[in-house]
């Protein structure tokens, strides 16, 4: 199997037969994150999300109710992460994960985006390569990041 990665909140998920995507919103736990230097805003998804666990709770309109608002709930979430359980009791979601719906049915909603982006620190400078560091951005030199700025105020460059 692919690897895939974890759900944090922000994700995007959409549904079968709705008209518009809506973002997870972990309410269950505020222990575990991911990709969060600062653990405030990334909380790991679980099959503990259940009911309205989204931002809007809604994926526009939904073909099912013959284009009425959807309202969005969650019932159950399928493939996820069997190894690993969080404080809260709940398995984590991955990016593959798939939820089922009352009126939609099982696995109608998908996650399109995982919700985790790069987020840089002074670990990652220090663990950097120099040679790869150089070869993919010739233009700065890791070595000397940490380095205070020049005030160039009022010199005139010729």
């Amino acid at each position: 199997m692919a690897q895939q990665h974890l759900v944090v909140q922000g994700a995007v998920c959409q549904c079968k037969y709705g008209t518009a995507p809506d973002k997870i919103k972990v309410l269950t736990h505020s222990k575990e994150y991911a990709n969060d230097k600062s653990g405030t805003e990334k909380k790991i998804a679980s099959t503990k999300d259940l009911g309205p666990t989204f931002e809007k709770n809604t994926f526009g309109s939904c073909s099912q109710q013959n284009n009425r608002a959807c309202s969005a709930i969650v019932k159950e979430w399928k493939h996820v992460f069997e190894d690993v359980i969080l404080s809260n009791g709940g398995k984590i979601l991955l990016e593959n994960s798939k939820a089922t719906c009352p009126v939609g049915g099982p696995e109608c909603i998908e996650i399109i985006w995982h919700g985790q982006s790069a987020e840089l620190s002074q670990q990652n400078f220090d663990n950097a390569d120099p040679a790869v560091a150089s070869a993919l951005n010739p233009a700065v030199d890791i070595d000397h990041m940490d380095e205070p700025e020049i005030n160039t105020d009022g010199i005139i460059f010729q």
